[in-house]
């Protein structure tokens, strides 16, 4: 049987399929090389796997997770797996390879990452060819729910938002400036707390200043990152992530404005994963 699995460093999304080509799902929690150890990958996968999925009859493993992008980072995943599962042959790669392998198929496209944070690849197919560098929430993520509702809170303290926005802003969050800097600067996953912000956004999409603060978002990420491709233009841009998933129209006029054909859009790769190692 082949187990494939979908991981972030929330949550992981596996699917395990049988040789009738059955597919049987299961969560867990997600995984980090960057934070965990190999015995702390196996131990929650021993505490979570076998109740949902067993583990016998495992012949073959795809995990493909948000920090393996390094041969060290890679093993210390592949060590916590190999303890559960003895004898498969297990393959972790990075989740953006998931995304172009998801969206892509085995046809040469752009593939992105647009959720939380970004990220984009070229793919040709079979491997990535082409990469830009993510430089994180801080320095980069354009378009993502982090830089979002990071924009969003920056405008609202310097009253750069419509007034009966900002009103309703206020009510809504009842924003402190001091808990804000310190979501900032001092506490852990500041992208996934300004992100929490976006929702102001989704809600008021028929406001003519959410729409556009989302438009130029994804207009950014569109020029900085997909723009430089040597396909851009030339290959579809497929899309995952939950920004991707909830915005499509934008991201679709703002694709359209850029001269670009946006191809597959899905909220989150795991279906496109199956499809690939099926051969579908």
């Amino acid at each position: 049987m082949l187990l494939i699995a979908d991981s972030g460093s929330s949550k992981t999304d596996w699917r395990l399929i049988a040789p009738n080509g059955q597919v049987k799902p299961a969560g867990s929690a997600g995984f980090n090389p960057y934070f965990q150890t190999s015995e702390e990958i196996y131990t929650e996968l021993l505490r979570e796997l076998p109740p949902q999925l067993g583990t016998l009859g495992v012949r073959e493993i795809y995990f493909y997770g948000a920090g393996c992008s390094t041969d060290k980072n890679r093993g210390i995943v592949q060590a916590g797996l190999y303890k559960l599962f003895p004898g498969a042959a297990i393959h972790v790669s990075h989740d953006l390879l998931a995304a172009a392998r998801a969206l892509c198929g085995r046809e040469p496209g752009i593939a992105c990452i647009l959720g939380t944070g970004v990220n984009s690849c070229q793919y040709d197919g079979h491997a990535i060819t082409e990469g830009r560098p993510s430089l994180g929430f801080w320095l980069g993520d354009e378009g993502g729910g982090g830089y979002l509702g990071r924009t969003l809170i920056q405008q609202y303290f310097h009253e750069e938002m419509p007034a009966e926005l900002r009103e309703q802003f206020a009510e809504t969050y009842q924003p402190v400036l001091g808990t804000v800097l310190e979501n900032a600067y001092k506490k852990p996953f500041p992208n996934s707390y300004f992100a929490a912000y976006s929702r102001f956004l989704s809600d008021r999409l028929d406001h003519p200043y959410c729409r556009q603060l989302v438009h130029g978002g994804f207009s950014l990420f569109f020029e900085r990152y997909v723009a430089k491709y040597s396909g851009s233009g030339r290959y579809p841009v497929h899309f995952t992530g939950s920004v991707a998933h909830h915005y499509r129209d934008i991201l679709q006029a703002a694709a359209r404005d850029k001269g670009l054909h946006l191809g597959n859009v899905l909220k989150n790769p795991i279906d496109g994963l199956i499809a690939y190692h099926q051969g579908v």
